[in-house]
């Protein structure tokens, strides 16, 4: 499939710029990615606030002077796909130069309310469109968004299977899953990546999901590493939401979990000040170097904040840092969550 005209005449990327060097496996396949990806959601539009594409472009490019190789997007993300037409805008004839990675299985209806659509007709429908916006032939890493309550799990499974047998897709993932669909799905077609949350405060697929991955090869790919922002360590005290601000509606940024939060900030931000890093790069680093952890996920609208992620691709804390930092969650305590689906 053909660049679009737009994408050609304006890919805004210097080629000639090296990428990093440190990438992993994803699963079973060929793919192999940088362990900092750019989650594409904020560019969608729908939560995040003071979006504009000439943001958007400039924090996709940014990526590959910044080395990271891996874009992560999905049928869903914009009203009208509005993430994945920027990706191909953004890249334009580099597209090789990335893993682009979406998913099926999630869409906004006429009344603009989130429909849960994993049936056959519409994953191969959502495929093909976003094949389409994206401006390639083939998408390197394709997830089921979400299971569809109306839909087994295991039909999913099928259609997948024969997109990837089909050349469509080079790779399946799964997200939002329980360890238990995670299994079925996996009977019927192997999985490749596992996409759930997971940061300093949401650590639940250690127990179930992360070692069966690790048991089984399967790649995990965590999405809100920094907590929609909140472990960035930028929103003070008293910070007030703007009215269409996504993020108020979770328990992290609600009393009394936010006071909860932000006195363990204080201690990653004394952390990161002696390492002379900043609180994002410090939290991202110790995310990419879990156990079984491939690749976090760090959402941006801003060409520096994809910057500021991407700086943990050149160091790993000590592990007497890492202690440090695990000694504060400990004393956290268990955060009240709430998922993203």
């Amino acid at each position: 499939m053909q660049n679009s005209p737009e994408a050609v005449s304006n890919p805004g990327i210097d080629a000639t710029r090296s990428r990093s060097s440190v990438t992993r496996a994803v699963g079973g396949s060929d793919l192999r990615v940088t362990p900092v990806a750019l989650g594409c959601w904020p560019i969608a539009g729908i939560t995040s606030l003071d979006v504009n594409d000439e943001d958007s472009l400039a924090t996709i490019r940014a990526c590959f002077d910044s080395g990271i190789n891996f874009l992560d997007t999905a049928y869903c993300y914009g009203r009208d796909g509005e993430s994945e037409r920027l990706i191909a805008r953004a890249i334009g004839p580099h597209r090789d130069a990335f893993v682009l990675a979406s998913k099926a299985g999630i869409h906004w209806d006429a009344r603009g309310e989130r429909q849960f659509d994993a049936s056959p007709a519409t994953l191969r429908r959502e495929c093909d469109e976003s094949l389409q916006r994206l401006q390639t032939d083939r998408i390197d890493l394709y997830y089921l968004h979400a299971p569809d309550p109306k839909t087994p799990i295991a039909e999913s499974a099928g259609v997948f299977r024969e997109m990837r047998a089909a050349g469509k897709i080079l790779a399946v993932g799964v997200s939002n899953v329980t360890l238990e669909q995670l299994r079925e799905f996996h009977e019927v077609c192997p999985v490749d990546a596992l996409q759930p949350p997971y940061n300093m405060l949401m650590r639940e697929i250690e127990s179930d999901l992360l070692p069966w991955c690790l048991a089984h090869r399967v790649s995990v790919i965590v999405y809100w590493p920094l907590m929609k922002g909140l472990l960035v360590g930028k929103l003070l005290r008293d910070h007030q939401f703007q009215p269409g601000d996504g993020r108020a509606k979770y328990p992290m940024f609600q009393s009394p979990e936010w006071e909860k939060n932000q006195d363990f900030l204080d201690e990653l931000s004394r952390i990161a000040r002696d390492l002379g890093r900043s609180v994002a790069d410090l939290v991202t680093n110790w995310t990419i170097h879990r156990p079984g952890i491939t690749a976090a996920l760090c959402g941006a609208k801003r060409a520096q904040q994809i910057r500021e992620s991407a700086a943990a691709l050149t160091w790993r804390l000590s592990p007497a840092e890492t202690a440090r930092i695990d000694d504060a969650i400990r004393r956290r305590g268990r955060a009240v969550v709430r998922s993203a689906v």
